[in-house]
């Protein structure tokens, strides 16, 4: 069976002097962070990144999980809970941006929301927020209760 199997070699990014070393107390403070992420491509193809925290919510580490088209992008739990064991994190925070301008999440948005929090709650990671981006600001599924 191993012989089927290869070693995944992800690795995510530590928060260096380009990143601020910050305590994320309100969604306002993860958007400040996460929209260094994208840059003119934000309203071009949809991403997904993921940003890592410590037990005292400092960021500690991001990761890009996905890059796709203009209407979606594939998002792997599997991949995300990787990222988030690597780093031993207790917490992580969701985001991805939406191309089209729209400020509210999609069934699809709120589904995958779901299943990633359920999953990682069985390994003692919290999914504190998911942030959607368009070009001029940013919707917290968490401030706005969908999750």
């Amino acid at each position: 069976m191993t012989k089927y199997c290869k070693k995944l070699e992800l690795t995510t990014k530590k928060i260096d002097s380009t990143f601020e070393n910050v305590t994320i107390k309100q969604s306002s403070d993860a958007y400040n962070i996460i929209k260094k992420f994208w840059h003119e491509d934000i309203s071009i193809y949809e991403s997904f990144f993921i940003l890592i925290l410590n037990q005292a919510n400092k960021t500690i580490a991001y990761a890009k999980i996905s890059q796709g088209g203009t209407a979606g992008t594939v998002v792997d739990a599997k991949i995300i809970a990787k990222y988030a064991l690597d780093c031993l994190a207790p917490a992580l925070i969701l985001a991805h941006n939406h191309p089209s301008g729209a400020q509210n999440p999609s069934k699809a948005d709120i589904s995958i929301t779901k299943k990633i929090k359920e999953g990682l709650s069985l390994l003692d990671i919290t999914v504190l927020d998911h942030l959607i981006l368009f070009e001029n600001g940013y919707t917290s599924m968490a401030d706005e209760n969908y999750m």
